[in-house]
Parts: structure tokens; sequence; C-alpha cells
């Protein structure tokens, strides 16, 4: 198994641990989960340029990569929607968590009608993955109402706009397909 794919399991491993430590009840749990939710973002993108530059790209990496993304931020917003139980996180939470199942699923339409190209990731998702990896460090790491926990609400709500932004770059680009299976 290749050091990338490595990263990848590792990440996906992270994810239990994350949601046990962020339940104790200890000073120190929340600045625990934060870290590792910043150790898994960090293996999300070093996985990916270790498998590009030592051309160990292989097709269980390219299936599992965006599994663990999705599921390790879905997962982070899931604990901090119940955490925070208001209306102003959950809102940009579930526009993400909704935009991530549907272009999950388009892409795998795509890829079964040999255009999976046609909706490949954007500069736009780019800045969104950022933008809520940020923020969910933030929100996960500092006690709500803090100055830190708010740029971390003011960054959610960045990525989603941003989320939902790139979502209709991908339908425009899907639509043809889209509209001639109907």
């Amino acid at each position: 198994m290749s050091i990338p794919n490595i990263l990848t399991l590792t990440r996906i491993f992270l994810i239990p641990l994350l949601v046990i430590v962020f339940y104790l009840t200890t000073g120190w749990s929340n600045p625990l989960a934060a870290l590792l939710f910043t150790i898994a973002s960090v293996t999300d993108w070093f996985d990916g340029y270790l498998a590009r530059r030592w051309n160990q790209s292989t097709p269980f990496g390219a299936f599992l990569d965006p599994v663990a993304d999705k599921l390790m931020v879905a997962v982070a917003l899931g604990v901090l929607i119940e955490f925070y139980s208001d209306v102003i996180l959950t809102l940009p939470a579930l526009v993400i968590i909704g935009r991530e199942i549907v272009i999950s699923a388009l892409r795998e339409w795509m890829a079964e009608l040999g255009k999976r190209a046609s909706v490949s990731v954007s500069s736009i998702g780019k800045y969104k993955t950022a933008f809520q990896m940020i923020s969910i460090i933030l929100l996960l790491g500092f006690a709500p109402g803090t100055l830190l926990a708010q740029a971390g609400f003011l960054l959610l709500y960045l990525a989603a706009i941003l989320t939902l932004w790139s979502m209709y770059k991908y339908l425009r680009a899907a639509w043809p397909e889209l509209t001639r299976s109907m």
C-alpha cells in the first residue's frame, strides 16, 4: 500500500477519535479535537501531493480520498451542529453537507457516462475547501462567542457561499447530460 493511501486511511481512522475527544469533558478536549481535524486536513492535502509527485495515484486512492474528505467534514459539521445547537451554524453546515452529497452523486454519474472531466475540481472548490477547513478548526477549537469562533462562523458562511457557487458551476457543466437523460 502506498503512503498516500495510508494517509487517506489515517484520515478515516481519525474521525471517530475526533468525535470521542470532542465529547470528553476536559478543558483540552476542544483544542485537541481541533488539532486532530487539522492533522486530518493536512493529510488531505499531503496525500494528493505525494500521489502526484511520486506518481502513486491508484484507483483505490482516487475512490477513497474524496470519501475520506466528505466523511471528515460531515462528521465534524455534525458534531458542531449538535454542539452549537443554533440555526446560524446549522444552515451553512447543511448547505455544505448537502452540496457534497449532490456533487458526489453527480461526479459518479458523469463518470459512468465517461464525462468525469466536465465536473472536475475547480479553483472555487479549492477556496471553498480552505475556508471550510479553517472554519471547522476554529469552531472546534474555540469556545462559542470568542473572537476566533466568530471568525470561524464568518469563514463557514464564506465556504457555504462558495459551495453554492461551485455547485451551480458543476450543475451548469453537467446540464446538457442531465437534460438529455430526462
